[in-house]
């Protein structure tokens, strides 16, 4: 099940260890993903930790919360960016999103399946999605006083299965958060040089999250032409034809 926002909001925004592990995220996002010019940024799950530095230049940025979680406003010095959402159906035009982040979504949702063929039917062509779940053999996944503890982890190949399994490709992914999930002393001095040191290892060897990039596939590897017809969807009550987000 989804956690509660308030935990979430008070995990990366009023402890230490979560500004830490939200600077740790942030810096891999960048990596992959430097620039966002003209482009349509969304995040899903609770993903405005890793949001920010899209602002300035996407040409539309959005933040998905699902129902069961909650939703808060954010940014505070902004206009609000942040929309409470049926996990499995958004309120986004197929096909018009170019980057979609992940984040507190996928492990925690109980309709996983459905989750994913939804963020298949957004992202556009050339569009690329991130996923960021729990690494099943980290420490994080372990402790339930950080997020990561709780909902289903995954290994890399368990993600990469499930990805495929509803026609995204794996192209990259990297690791994140090489810290250790504690708020000691000597835990939060060694952590800059734990995460400098986890950034020069291979993908492979994850931390406590991996961060897995995946694009989605119109052809299959062997040219099997993929059912590109998306099921028509009932419109929430409450939400008309016209309150659907176009980018």
């Amino acid at each position: 099940m989804h956690l509660d926002v308030q935990d979430l909001r008070d995990f990366y925004y009023r402890s230490a260890l979560g500004r830490s592990a939200q600077s740790s995220m942030r810096r891999r996002l960048l990596e992959l993903w430097p620039e966002s010019k003209g482009q349509s940024v969304v995040g899903f799950g609770f993903a405005i930790p890793l949001l920010r530095p899209y602002l300035a230049e996407a040409r539309r940025v959005m933040a998905l919360m699902p129902g069961p979680q909650g939703v808060m406003p954010w940014p505070l010095d902004a206009e609000n960016i942040s929309v409470l959402v049926e996990e499995t159906f958004w309120p986004i035009e197929t096909g018009h999103v170019d980057k979609l982040i992940v984040l507190h979504g996928l492990e925690t949702s109980e309709q996983a399946d459905d989750l994913l063929e939804e963020a298949w039917r957004v992202l556009g062509p050339g569009g690329k999605a991130l996923f960021i779940v729990p690494n099943r053999a980290g420490l994080w996944s372990r402790r339930d006083r950080t997020p990561f503890g709780y909902g289903r982890p995954y290994s890399a190949g368990q993600l990469e299965t499930q990805l495929r399994k509803h026609q995204f490709l794996p192209e990259r992914h990297v690791g994140a958060l090489y810290q250790f999930p504690s708020t000691r002393r000597i835990s939060m001095k060694t952590a800059a040089m734990f995460e400098k040191v986890g950034r020069t290892m291979p993908g492979m060897i994850a931390g406590g999250a991996f961060m897995v990039e995946a694009s989605k596939l119109i052809y299959p590897p062997k040219g099997r032409l993929v059912r590109s017809i998306v099921k028509r969807q009932k419109v929430p009550q409450g939400v008309t034809a016209s309150t659907i987000l176009r980018f």
